[in-house]
């Protein structure tokens, strides 16, 4: 395994540790390769799975590793590498810093024909910002993967459908949100990924709700159910979802288990409950109710 396309398939967003571990495996040989190219992007790459376990202080450390290395023979690195440093930051919290860092990463991906990163790039701009500003930044970047010759940077119409969709429903524009929940649930099931589509299902019930269609929203719950209990896993959204239908229509003693199982779930998510405290209350109490 010699190339950076090779190494990039190594990612399993399921499995972190494992994924850092395969990354590390390959440092010797990239630090003998002679090919700073090809190390420092694995470094970026080592310096996520961190990140995405709110393991800061290791992902800074990393980048810093992979900072020192960075020149102008080495462009898709330091687009990386401002990707990742960007992703730390606003992982973090800390917007403020993540923004300048992805607008740059999306400049300098455009120029250089770099059209995976520059959509990548886009997307996050997009996740920095709210409303307006945020809508436009995830259209920019579904212009850019959509006219792009390149069919990875088309693999992320999906996110960006998902995203589109949720800066809607944000907004309350909720037909809007479910036309774009919608199309992102059909571009899933042309890829037949079971667990896309459950979630790319999910979001399509969910913005049914907000209309006030709380029956077909608990049917698509239900059958989001079977296929998880068909599998022997759980769903804590799922539940939630389940639990918020049955209480609008009426079924609170039906709702409460329901609600007790998606606070067993979700108080898991360290970042639920730094950001959604009251969101878990809720279910907590409704639980008991």
């Amino acid at each position: 395994m010699n190339s950076v396309s090779d190494f990039d398939e190594l990612w399993d967003y399921n499995d972190l540790v494992k994924t850092e571990k395969d990354f590390r495996e390959l440092l010797p040989e990239s630090r003998a390769s002679g090919d700073p190219e090809y190390h420092t992007q694995l470094l970026t790459q080592i310096a996520r799975t961190h990140s995405l376990r709110r393991q800061f202080d290791e992902a800074h450390s990393i980048l810093d590793d992979a900072e020192a290395l960075l020149s102008d023979k080495i462009p898709v690195a330091r687009v990386r590498y401002l990707l990742e440093r960007g992703r730390t930051f606003n992982s973090a919290g800390e917007i403020d810093a993540a923004r300048p860092l992805f607008e740059e990463a999306c400049d300098l991906a455009r120029g250089i024909g770099a059209d995976y990163h520059a959509v990548d790039a886009a997307h996050m701009i997009g996740i920095c910002e709210t409303g307006d500003k945020a809508l436009r930044w995830n259209e920019t970047a579904m212009d850019m993967a959509e006219a792009s010759p390149d069919a990875r940077a088309k693999e992320w119409l999906g996110a960006l459908y998902n995203n589109t969709g949720w800066t809607y429903h944000d907004a309350g524009e909720y037909h809007c949100a479910l036309e774009r929940f919608e199309k992102g649930l059909a571009w899933r099931v042309e890829r037949n990924d079971p667990v896309t589509i459950r979630i790319a299902k999910w979001s399509v019930a969910r913005a049914l709700r907000s209309l006030g269609r709380a029956v077909e929203a608990l049917d698509m719950q239900r059958s989001l159910l079977a296929e998880h209990e068909s599998e022997g896993t759980k769903d804590g959204y799922v539940y939630e979802e389940l639990a918020e239908c049955l209480l609008i229509l009426g079924k609170a003693d039906d709702a409460r288990p329901f609600f007790n199982l998606a606070y067993h779930e979700l108080s898991k998510d360290a970042w639920l409950k730094e950001n959604e405290r009251g969101r878990l209350d809720r279910l907590q109490r409704f639980g008991k109710l």
